[in-house]
């Protein structure tokens, strides 16, 4: 499917971008989307960090993200690279002692922070010793009628002033008299549109991955399971270890292994984003079913030739069509996925017994026995059990498929 993110440039005083505000967008129309701030927000997390990442789309510069009430209350941000974003707080988030303490919290995790659309009230002194950024909207609140909270608060050394919606020249320089350091608006550039590929997402699944989630006693094996049933969850999943966000220690080398390094809290904060991005998404391509159909098939297999190979066989699999599901070459996909090296080589072509397991069953699938017979004589395996297990794969792709949550 094809994903689109809108993104604006920031300037400073001498006409240089030096940041981007990236803004979801559900099509390639380049307007607000009719939906929640806090839905906006957790699809562009999963469509684009956990994509290509943020940095691609800014160029390696900072990224301002909107974060509305509900984003912050479930704690979206974590989700986030703090030395690659600004948090822009919206107006919409009132300056109460709870969300104070979110805020803080954000803050002492090193995010930088912005207050967008800002109106000066007393309820935001706590606040102002915390964010590093404010956003004054010149077309709401013309330049002239802001002028004394302008003063108070260049008077805080540790605040920067950021002049949105600007359009013409003479707003321009007005705003750089009165102390403005950065800039956006039409007079210097409209959101450009991005349009990238992603995976599409099993609704049923993620439905089932939720219903597991709200256990109290939530199995971490049975979400293993679940993940494993759809290659753009498990995908996600894998970007988001290897992301920038957390620090890895070893290589991943089965989804389990990944949902036991998040530990059960940052799961659950995982989950809740897939829901709120995903919940009313499409049915999985044929793509992402066939992929499902090969892990499993390329474990039974591994599973006989070297029992210890079974989980990196499954991930062989599972992820052995990113790059037609994403239509970029699989050396570029399997590089920013925190996999072992003899996973990534098997994926990139290089010969060892997990690219020899894929290969059988690439060679099972296309029909050709002469193929077959080659591929199986690496490994020097006999193909008798290889319609079971073929049968047994698809049986075991189909299990959700009719179920109704």
């Amino acid at each position: 499917m094809k994903v689109f993110v809108a993104r604006q440039a920031i300037f400073n005083r001498k006409k240089q971008v030096v940041a981007y505000e990236l803004l979801f967008r559900d099509g390639v129309k380049n307007s607000f989307p009719n939906i929640a701030d806090d839905a906006a927000t957790a699809k562009l997390i999963m469509n684009n960090q956990l994509n290509l990442g943020m940095r691609y789309l800014t160029s390696g510069k900072k990224a301002l993200i909107n974060i509305g009430p509900d984003s912050l209350r479930q704690e979206l941000c974590e989700f986030l690279p703090a030395n690659d974003v600004i948090l822009e707080l919206l107006e919409t988030i009132p300056p109460t002692k709870q969300n104070y303490e979110r805020i803080r919290g954000l803050f002492h995790s090193n995010f930088r922070l912005a207050l967008d659309d800002f109106e000066y009230s007393k309820e935001w002194e706590p606040f102002l010793k915390l964010v590093r950024l404010i956003k004054f909207d010149v077309m709401e609140n013309p330049l002239d009628t802001i002028v004394p909270v302008i003063d108070m608060i260049k008077e805080r050394k540790n605040i920067k002033l950021l002049a949105e919606k600007v359009e013409t020249e003479e707003e321009f320089e007005q705003a750089k008299k009165m102390g403005f350091q950065f800039f956006q608006g039409y007079f210097f550039a409209k959101p450009k549109m991005i349009e990238q590929k992603d995976i599409t997402i099993n609704y049923v699944i993620v439905m089932l991955i939720y219903e597991e989630a709200l256990k109290p006693n939530m199995s971490i094996t049975r979400l293993a399971e679940l993940f494993a049933q759809d290659t753009a969850l498990a995908y996600k999943l894998l970007r988001l270890i290897n992301s920038g966000v957390f620090p890895i220690k070893s290589r991943i080398e089965s989804l389990k292994q990944a949902l036991v390094y998040l530990g059960n809290e940052r799961v659950k904060k995982f989950v809740n984003l897939i829901m709120t991005a995903h919940v009313a998404e499409g049915k999985p391509t044929e793509l992402t079913r066939l992929s499902i159909v090969r892990s499993r098939f390329c474990e039974l297999i591994a599973q006989q030739i070297s029992p210890g190979l079974a989980n990196m066989s499954f991930m062989t699999g599972l992820f052995s069509l990113l790059d037609a599901i994403l239509d970029r070459p699989m050396e570029q996909v399997v590089n920013k996925l925190p996999f072992p090296e003899q996973l990534h080589d098997a994926l990139i072509g290089k010969p060892n017994t997990l690219y020899y397991i894929l290969n059988i069953v690439r060679a099972y699938e296309s029909g050709s026995w002469w193929t077959l017979q080659n591929a199986c004589s690496y490994l020097n395996y006999k193909d008798e059990n290889l319609p079971d297990f073929h049968a047994a794969a698809i049986n075991w792709a189909d299990m959700y498929k009719n179920r109704v949550y």
